[in-house]
């Protein structure tokens, strides 16, 4: 992430809600669940989609939880694996009048597919502003590339990650460093699977330091892992899955 940021407006969002589409565990009966992630954002000028889940089950998701589709304006993709970007050409199908914003290191292919369905392709390879006080991480990591969303609101500063594959850490930590602000919320797959007790807990012991106030541990996080962090963070631990509203509101 680079050491630079853009200018932020000063009108701060107030009124911010996160809902999660799809994920592999369910909070609401009757939704599709699934190796997989989609979280909608609205309250900022533009509703976003950030991920789209593994497959075509999405709009179903939406339509039950009376998501109006064609009012999304942009879909942010965080990195190329299928259980993120799945969704997205059944989504398309539905809605294709939206701007892409997907890591610049993205296979041709797949953009000129996008494109093929009438969306805008975006694409991002530094911090990237999506729309006043929502932005890019821009593209990060080795291997595997993957971008991250913060989106700046008077509380504090919420972000939303894929799969964290450069690292979580490093992730919050370059996300504290360069936007100087108070960290209210952070949701994300942690990718922590096969960590150990001792390594999770260095990540919560960096999370507490950089301010994080409250996490939301979605698909792919492990037990363990959603164990340690409802220990340490108690009721600033968030429950995800599929169907469940995060409120601006709702954090103190």
């Amino acid at each position: 992430m680079a050491q630079e940021t853009e200018k932020i407006s000063a009108g701060l969002i107030t009124g911010l809600s996160l809902t999660i589409v799809y994920d592999n565990h369910s909070y609401q009966q009757g939704l599709a669940s699934g190796w997989g992630f989609s979280c909608l954002i609205t309250g900022p000028e533009k509703t976003i989609l950030f991920d789209t889940g593994p497959d075509g089950s999405l709009p179903g998701n939406m339509e039950k939880m009376a998501i109006d589709m064609s009012g999304i304006d942009a879909v942010v993709l965080s990195h190329i694996h299928p259980d993120h970007t799945g969704g997205l050409e059944s989504f398309l199908e539905k809605n294709p009048d939206v701007t892409v914003y997907m890591p610049k290191s993205f296979p041709e292919r797949f953009k000129d597919k996008v494109q093929a369905q009438g969306a805008q392709v975006r694409e991002v390879g530094q911090p990237t502003e999506i729309c006043d006080n929502v932005r890019s991480t821009g593209q990060a990591g080795k291997e595997i590339k993957e971008q991250s969303l913060v989106i700046r609101t008077d509380k504090g500063l919420v972000v939303i990650i894929g799969c964290a594959h450069p690292g979580i850490a490093n992730i919050v930590k370059a996300v504290k460093n360069v936007m100087k602000d108070d960290i209210l919320l952070v949701i994300s797959c942690f990718h922590l699977e096969w960590a150990s007790k001792g390594k999770i807990e260095q990540i919560i012991s960096t999370f507490k330091q950089s301010g994080v106030q409250y996490v939301g541990l979605c698909h792919g996080s492990s037990d363990k892992a959603r164990s340690l962090f409802k220990e340490y963070y108690g009721p600033n631990y968030i429950k995800i899955g599929a169907g469940k509203v995060i409120s601006l509101a709702d954090l103190q």
